[in-house]
Order: structure tokens, then C-alpha cells, then sequence
């Protein structure tokens, strides 16, 4: 069972570097369309969201869309304050302000 680990693990870790490598090697040869470039700006932002949204919406390991939900006012309490102040670092300390507040009953 031992080399079937270690296995998985160097297979891994070779698959990691082609895919990671591939990029370096060719990238300057490849040219993507113009669409492609457009769509890829927005990847971070997804990626940011499909991590964040499960976590506002959960509590306790269930699906909470309530007021019941702290993390989930306090997302909706700090996606308002950014809206109005544009300024992240402040977001962030107001949502988890806000988070706080909430979640000790204060």
C-alpha cells in the first residue's frame, strides 16, 4: 500500500508540473482570441465567488438563506458598505465588525 501512495503522489506532482509548465514553454507561441482574453478576465471573480458563496450560505453544515445567518448578513452588510466607500481593506473590516457583532449578540 506504501509504494501505491508514493506513486499517486509523483504522478500528481508530474501532472502538476506539465500543466503548470506548459503555459511557460508555449505560452508565447499561442495566441488566444480576442473573446477567450475577455472571458479569462473574469475567472478570478468567479473563482472568488464559488469560494465565498458556500461559506455565507452555510451554517452548521446546512443551507441557511435566512436572517438567521450571520455570515450571511454580514456579507450583505459589507457588499453594501463597498458599494457606497469602493475601498476594500475598509469592507473587510466592517464585514468582520459587522460579523462580530452579530455573532456575539452585542
Amino acid at each position: 500500500m506504501d509504494w501505491e501512495v508514493w506513486t499517486v503522489i509523483v504522478l500528481l506532482a508530474v501532472a502538476t508540473f506539465i500543466a503548470r509548465s506548459s503555459f511557460w514553454l508555449v505560452g508565447h507561441r499561442i495566441n488566444l482570441p480576442k473573446r477567450v482574453q475577455e472571458a479569462l478576465r473574469y475567472a478570478p471573480a468567479c473563482a472568488l465567488a464559488a469560494i465565498i458563496m458556500p461559506d455565507l450560505l452555510m451554517n452548521n453544515g446546512h443551507i441557511v438563506v435566512s436572517m438567521t445567518n450571520p455570515k450571511l448578513i454580514a456579507g450583505i452588510a459589507a457588499t453594501a458598505f463597498f458599494l457606497v466607500k469602493r475601498n476594500m481593506l475598509l469592507t473587510i473590516f466592517f464585514g468582520m465588525a459587522v460579523y462580530t457583532f452579530i455573532r456575539l449578540g452585542l
